[in-house]
């Protein structure tokens, strides 16, 4: 998928985990905070990520896709700040959202910090419960049919 000013692609932790690594060390352990035991999960290994690349070849923003059966979780969303606001992150979702949806999940679900739910709203997601925290900061989860 490729955007007026970046590229998007799916990868492995394998073949991606030096750009995947700084990519989320920037935007969650350093500009939010949060904890590295709390961001580095034991997850990665087994998860499709998604990387938008620049023209220069620069990764500038991140996604996880996890498959549980006919469920997707999309997680780990992070766009680096000089490319916020310029389609890197929907461009990241939709991704996910086709990825998950050609290997064969019928419902996708993330944990969305709460200063991001218009941005899911947007892309089709629903909230569902309550506020929660994860790792200090306020979150709610949303899902939507894929």
């Amino acid at each position: 998928m490729i955007g007026a000013r970046f590229t998007i692609q799916l990868c492995s932790w394998q073949a991606a985990e030096i750009p995947l690594r700084a990519i989320r060390t920037q935007v969650f352990i350093q500009e939010q905070n949060v904890p590295e035991n709390l961001e580095w999960d034991g997850e990665d290994a087994q998860a499709t990520h998604i990387l938008a690349w620049d023209k220069a070849g620069q990764a500038i923003g991140t996604a996880r896709l996890l498959l549980h059966d006919t469920l997707a979780h999309i997680g780990r969303m992070a766009v680096l700040p000089q490319w916020r606001r310029q389609g890197v992150g929907s461009a990241l979702l939709a991704c996910a959202i086709d990825a998950a949806r050609s290997r064969g999940a019928r419902t996708a679900f993330l944990n969305a910090q709460t200063t991001a739910v218009p941005f899911y709203l947007r892309a089709g997601f629903a909230v569902e419960g309550q506020e929660f925290l994860d790792a200090g900061i306020p979150h709610l989860c949303m899902t939507r049919s894929l």
